[in-house]
């Protein structure tokens, strides 16, 4: 039974009321609000238009008022089961945060401070025939915390390494400061009869091509003993069905299922990412009392630190296939995370598999996500790289009750999320191994490395026994003399954007370079890592999401709100990368422009040095993919789900056939081509160069096999042989086959010379038209709209050519294209 509706909220100033007076069925509460379950104060606050929108313009200082009350929730439910002898009634809220009470009937329940696990009451002598009173208080952070040390090294706030709830809620250098409160996960009233599944471990113990070993462990939690109980496990694949059946021992089972003619699950790019059924059921005296369902994937995965010439690497093994994974960091999908509906995650993740990624990291500062999150992951075939929610902070093990509460975090995190194929490593923390070293050698942080005891001692002992299926990671990065080594491990490249000074060893302070070769994106390709698990650079958002969020009068570059739309405080970097690429912005429409095409031809010059270096370099997750305020960050995809142009990018740097140009200004052109697929690949390969109104210059072909899973450098031609007379700022050049094109230049887009695009525009039943006479530089559609899904954008159109792109709204919405604009770089306007 779903107790997810009637809610109502109400806000009080501390100590302004009694605890048990609210509680108390006989409190009226008719005037109160009413509030929706999953959700969160601010949403109910915003949805009742009694806080303006938090991320216009500086709004979310003006509702931070919210965060310093007491709020209480309250329902009404009835209740009509007549309560035998065998029956117990358990309450589950699935997620509070954070600091709650719960109250059934004026009765205290209990009290919650951890927002990442779930939390069961016993209430079956609390429930009354009819009417029931369920009320919930939230205590504001700072009543459990201002009596907390505050002063350990800890990013962005120091109240909150006290506080088991999403630490980005304190502000990060991509969003604001909004400390949510609320219910904001689901609501049970559960029957139980004897006893109950208490969780379930299946996993895939053996595999040949002709049959899978299936070990299943059921836990079961009873409160009638002397009984009899069975559990039944089913494995059902269409028409297939596989089945076992094992008496429990005291309160556990294992029950084994041979698989015949097993349908494996890979990723989506190398395979179809199979999905069996499976069963549990909890019999008593031959009577069904309790089930479990669930998908599950028949695949083995490992990460292998030592390759077979005895050297290290960091490369993940997918049903004894070694991949490379492709991907991005995934943040929290908003800042008020209990609102977002289903269909957001959803169309976000079939966003990053439509640009070919296989991996998604949840990182450690936001929360263990949502069902819906690893359920698209295992059905779309993407991996997922879980951190436990630990970042950029010194946090307090020697501490008896916070430790406490960070052991039954790890036990409910890990037994929810192991299940999961998709699943494929744990990490202890994000960043804190390799910050706390660095700043302690520079004399930062004068402390000992709290929150040690966390990620080597607690989770490994944990790891160990609750899922030895996975590797755990202790932080990332991590590994080497250094834990950014490139030698060990993976690597966070903050070379890029922050201009760290690598390689450096432990004891050594970190040095910046602070300047336009500092942080050059062509800095990646010096980076030999293992495995690029971060790296990454700013672009805005799209001109609708900011023109939505930003007052008229300061809609324009170098205003205070576009400043305010950059939580990373250093704000030159942007300009000293826009600076080495596309030049200095001078208005609005430029740093638009300019900001993405640094931020997409960057991501595409790493990304690509990255997979040319494969099999050494195994794995490129860029930060980041999404964004949980309509902000200026390092995602591909803003807030309202509108790509930028390195997300269209994204799409050709992460094919499973790369095909990628390795050149330096005044160096050959090196040709190279990457194949991921688990077959060998032929295919006929040009390298043509065009002047900048389509007049070919050279043209060069190749006729190749490229074996499975590897990467080839096919061949080169030199620079002066290429450009055949022409000036290298007034030459394209295009690498292609049968499917597959990449466009270069041979030289920066600051330094081109490109004339001006006189762009043809019609459109005609959802589709848009595009011809130019000369080459267009990053053509760009933008249309007044949220969630829209273009087939292409931020392209470039070569002279004479002409594209035609499909364009449709994610949930069907009428789309209005009487705000279409399109341009390029170098055309006159807006068409």
């Amino acid at each position: 039974m779903k107790l997810n509706d009637n809610w109502k909220i109400r806000h009080f100033d501390v100590g302004a009321a009694r605890d048990l007076e609210v509680a108390s069925p006989e409190y009226i509460d008719y005037f109160w609000m009413t509030a929706s379950v999953p959700g969160d104060v601010h949403s109910t606050l915003i949805q009742r238009k009694l806080i303006d929108d938090p991320f216009y313009g500086h709004n979310d200082f003006k509702c931070q008022w919210v965060e310093e009350k007491v709020w209480w929730y309250r329902n009404t439910f009835e209740f009509v089961e007549n309560v035998g002898k065998e029956n117990r009634y358990e309450l589950i809220f699935e997620g509070l945060d954070t600091f709650a009470t719960v109250y059934l009937n004026g009765i205290e329940l209990g009290s919650t401070e951890n927002m990442f696990i779930s939390h069961p009451f016993d209430v079956t002598r609390e429930l009354r025939p009819g009417k029931n009173i369920l009320a919930v208080k939230f205590d504001p952070v700072h009543v459990h915390v201002k009596d907390k040390v505050q002063y350990y090294w800890s990013g962005f706030s120091k109240k909150r390494i006290w506080t088991r709830k999403a630490q980005s809620h304190y502000g990060w250098d991509w969003g604001p400061r909004l400390v949510a409160a609320g219910i904001w996960k689901d609501v049970h009233l559960e029957k139980r009869t004897f006893a109950k599944i208490d969780h379930v471990f299946a996993r895939t113990t053996s595999m040949t091509p002709d049959s899978a070993c299936v070990e299943i462990d059921v836990k079961i939690d009873s409160f009638a003993k002397g009984k009899e109980y069975t559990i039944e496990a089913n494995l059902t694949y269409g028409d297939e069905n596989f089945s076992g059946s094992v008496k429990v021992e005291g309160s556990k089972a294992k029950v084994q299922l041979e698989v015949a003619d097993p349908k494996l699950w890979w990723t989506h790019d190398l395979g179809t990412p199979n999905l069996y059924q499976l069963k549990i059921e909890l019999y008593v005296d031959g009577e069904r009392i309790d089930q479990k369902m669930q998908s599950f994937g028949l695949r083995t995965i490992e990460v292998q630190q030592k390759d077979e010439e005895g050297n290290y690497s960091f490369t993940f093994v997918l049903n004894g296939e070694k991949i490379f994974a492709k991907g991005a960091n995934w943040i929290p999908i908003d800042s008020f995370i209990g609102a977002v509906p289903d269909a957001r995650y959803k169309h976000l993740i079939r966003m990053a598999k439509d640009a070919n990624m296989n991996m998604l990291r949840v990182w450690g500062g936001g929360i263990y996500e949502k069902d819906v999150f690893y359920e698209e992951c295992d059905r779309l075939g993407i991996l997922v790289w879980q951190d436990f929610m630990f970042a950029c902070a010194l946090y307090p093990d020697y501490n008896k009750n916070f430790m406490n509460n960070v052991r039954e975090e790890i036990v409910h995190v890990v037994k929810r999320l192991r299940n999961h194929p998709c699943l494929a490593i744990w990490c202890g923390n994000n960043e804190n191994d390799w910050l706390y070293e660095a700043l302690s050698a520079s004399g930062e942080i004068p402390h000992p490395f709290y929150g040690e005891k966390i990620y080597h001692e607690l989770m490994p002992e944990l790891l160990a026994e609750l899922d030895p299926t996975r590797l755990f990671w202790p932080s990332s990065p991590f590994g080497g003399n250094d834990h950014n080594s490139r030698e060990q491990g993976d690597s966070h490249n903050w070379q890029v954007w922050h201009g760290n000074m690598e390689p450096r060893m432990f004891g050594e302070t970190q040095r910046v370079n602070y300047s336009v070769e500092g942080l050059s994106f062509k800095n990646f390709k010096k980076d030999t890592t293992l495995f690029a698990s971060e790296f990454g650079m700013h672009a805005s958002s799209n001109r609708y999401t900011l023109e939505r969020n930003i007052p008229k009068d300061q809609f324009f570059w170098g205003s205070e709100e576009m400043a305010y739309r950059n939580k990373d405080i250093h704000h030159p970097k942007g300009i000293l990368l826009m600076e080495g690429c596309t030049g200095v912005p001078t208005n609005l429409e430029e740093y638009i422009s300019f900001s993405m095409l640094t931020q997409a031809e960057g991501l595409k010059y790493g990304i690509e040095h990255y997979r040319r270096n494969k099999p050494h370099t195994s794995g490129a997750l860029f930060w980041q993919l999404n964004d949980c305020w309509p902000g200026t960050s390092w995602s591909v995809i803003d807030y309202y789900l509108l790509p930028k142009a390195a997300y269209h990018y994204a799409r050709k740097f992460y094919s499973p056939i790369l095909l990628s140009i390795d050149h330096e200004p005044g160096e050959a052109l090196n040709v190279w081509v990457v194949n991921d697929s688990l077959e060998s690949y032929q295919d006929e390969i040009e390298l043509a160069v065009y002047d900048f109104y389509g007049r070919q210059v050279f043209s060069k072909e190749w006729s190749v096999v490229i074996e499975a899973n590897a990467s080839s450098q096919i061949g080169f031609v030199l620079e002066e042989e290429a450009l055949s007379g022409l000036e290298p700022e007034e030459a394209v050049m295009v690498l292609r086959s049968k499917t597959f094109e990449n466009i270069y230049y041979f030289r920066d887009q600051k330094d081109l010379r490109l004339e001006k695009a006189e762009l043809k525009v019609d459109v005609r039943e959802n589709e848009i038209t595009i011809l130019t006479k000369s080459l267009a530089r990053m053509v760009t559609i933008e249309i007044d709209m949220e969630q829209l899904i273009f087939e292409d954008n931020f392209f470039d159109l070569l002279a004479n050519e002409t594209k035609v792109i499909k364009v449709e709204q994610a949930q069907g919405k009428e789309i209005p294209w009487e705000t279409l604009r399109i341009k390029a770089i170098n055309s006159e306007g807006m068409i």
